[in-house]
């Protein structure tokens, strides 16, 4: 009996000084065709240093004439590229945008050479963003790689890391400003944590998952045997199912709540043309989705819900961004039980992760317990790393995300605009929450998977004023309809958080003073530490 059997897998041989260059891209095609210029200029640029340390770089696909772009736009593109590289060639992924990881996930995972990620650490399109995600993905999977970052691709530090990997296959970054969580003297903040988190094991906690893997992001995906044994456990929900809801929700009701936030000071920039601006009927949308949101999470009991939004229900309705962060304000619209009888979690934040991200789920639903107990204000949010320059004496990130801001880091409703979101990666619109974050003490963490189990690092920040020419600068930069937190980390240096920090999200929650903040830490950290999540202490931090 003969059967037919594949012929022989024959990969290209590496060669000495070689590498081989690509680049993982968005799902979108029209951000991928925006972006492609950055990229290119990014890769060119990436291309020369390595050229002037006498290496060649390959990179084994060219640009698609009938799209116009050079990105690995979907997990079968980069299956098929990587059987153009040597399995054990030095493979340097540049991102300069917004990248979906599953793209290069699974050649990423089997390839035996080393790795270097690497991108532009610029404003406009976000290559630094795209460069966290990818890390703590390859952090997620075990997988060893290096990474490092540019403004312009040309100072010494950049070089020397360069330099550092070609000989060795390695860089090597400074980490001293991270260590374990140590054991904690007694303080009525250590009992408050171990307290809550005692109770969370054994009562237990439900996340709701409006559909997984949103963006891209393999990391920001927990497996339950890693999730259960902190005593949160996942409802896994349809955006189907949201839809549908949304379509039971009256015109009265959203008009209630709309009525509401205008009642309470929001203001929103109205155009006439839906396809580019934001109109009224986008804004409904997003009030029948804040409404049918807090409903489904009452008919499964949840403790926090996450809505993905892209991709799926960007084909059907406005962005869900208005939506999130209603939900994680403490002051927001009154929402009924389908009968009328109840008024849901009144009073109350509801805790939403924006992009399905669940390090963010299990970090907001510690936060927000935390800080109940406290007496605090628990209203706390996600943000983009996005970006960051020197000002004055200090080294200011510029923190964004298009959803999940409540109002009250603004300073309150009558501090927020909706203004629409961009049409290039939000076709059907919606408002954002938009706005500059007040000045104040935060709390700062990421809670991830490395070595196989879940980990946190938390950390201290200040939220500052800058002047406002020097606030619309860094908006215009970036992007200006989405809410930005002006933030300072405390000791810790822009590269040592780009080496470090395992996510393109951090998690912020504000404190009415410094030592207010560090005391709340001590009982978040002792939280995490009770529920099973290794805690590391990174930069300056009063524990």
């Amino acid at each position: 009996m003969s059967y037919a059997l594949p012929a022989p897998i024959e990969r290209r041989a590496s060669a000495p000084k070689t590498a081989y260059l690509i680049t993982s891209g968005d799902l979108r095609e029209s951000a991928n065709v925006a972006g492609w210029p950055v990229q290119a200029a990014t890769e060119a640029a990436v291309t020369a240093a390595f050229e002037d340390l006498g290496w060649t770089v390959i990179r084994p696909f060219g640009v698609d004439p009938a799209t116009g772009h050079g990105y690995i736009s979907s997990q079968r593109m980069g299956m098929e590229v990587f059987t153009r590289i040597p399995e054990d060639a030095p493979l340097i992924v540049a991102t300069a945008n917004w990248q979906y990881s599953h793209h290069v996930l699974a050649g990423l995972r089997t390839h035996r050479g080393p790795i270097l990620t690497t991108a532009n650490f610029a404003p406009d399109w976000p290559g630094l963003v795209g460069l966290l995600g990818l890390n703590a993905g390859l952090t997620k999977m075990g997988k060893p790689y290096s990474t490092i970052w540019s403004v312009d691709f040309t100072d010494p530090w950049f070089r020397e890391g360069l330099a550092e990997w070609t000989e060795t296959g390695r860089i090597t970054h400074d980490a001293s400003h991270v260590r374990a969580l140590p054991e904690l003297p007694d303080s009525p903040e250590k009992q408050l944590g171990e307290a809550l988190a005692a109770q969370l094991r054994a009562d237990k906690a439900i996340i709701g998952v409006f559909d997984e893997g949103c963006m891209g992001m393999y990391n920001a995906i927990f497996d339950d045997e890693l999730l259960n044994r902190t005593g949160i456990y996942k409802e896994r929900l349809s955006q189907s199912a949201l839809y549908a809801e949304m379509l039971t929700v009256t015109d009265a009701e959203a008009d209630a709540a709309y009525d509401w936030l205008i009642t309470h000071g929001m203001t929103f920039r109205y155009g006439e043309d839906g396809a580019t601006e934001l109109t009224r009927e986008q804004v409904q949308w997003q009030l029948k989705m804040y409404v049918a949101a807090l409903r489904i999470a009452d008919d499964f009991g949840l403790d926090a819900v996450g809505i993905q939004y892209q991709q799926g229900l960007k084909d059907l309705v406005p962005a869900s961004d208005l939506a999130e962060g209603i939900l994680n304000s403490t002051e927001r619209p009154p929402v009924t039980s389908r009968d009328g009888s109840r008024i849901l979690h009144e009073g109350r934040a509801f805790p939403h992760f924006n992009e399905a991200d669940e390090g963010v789920a299990v970090d907001a639903l510690v936060t927000d317990r935390v800080w109940r107990a406290m007496g605090l204000v628990p209203d706390n949010t996600l943000h983009d790393v996005r970006w960051g320059e020197q000002f004055g004496d200090d080294f200011v990130w510029v923190y964004e995300i298009s959803g999940s801001v409540p109002a009250s880091h603004l300073g309150g409703w009558d501090q927020a605009e909706g203004w629409r979101q961009g049409h290039v990666f939000f076709p059907a619109g919606g408002a954002t929450i938009n706005g500059v974050s007040k000045p104040g003490e935060v709390v700062l963490s990421r809670i991830f998977i490395a070595d196989g189990v879940l980990q946190a690092d938390v950390f201290r920040g200040t939220v500052v004023e800058l002047p406002a020419e020097e606030t619309q600068r860094r908006k215009d930069a970036t992007n200006p309809e989405w809410p930005i937190a002006h933030v300072v980390l405390h000791g810790q240096s822009r590269d040592q958080f780009m080496a470090r920090h395992k996510a393109n999200h951090a998690q912020l929650v504000y404190a009415p003073d410094a030592e207010t903040a560090d005391k709340a830490l001590v009982a978040k950290a002792a939280m995490l530490d009770g529920m099973g999540i290794r805690v590391n202490l990174v930069g300056d931090v009063n524990v």
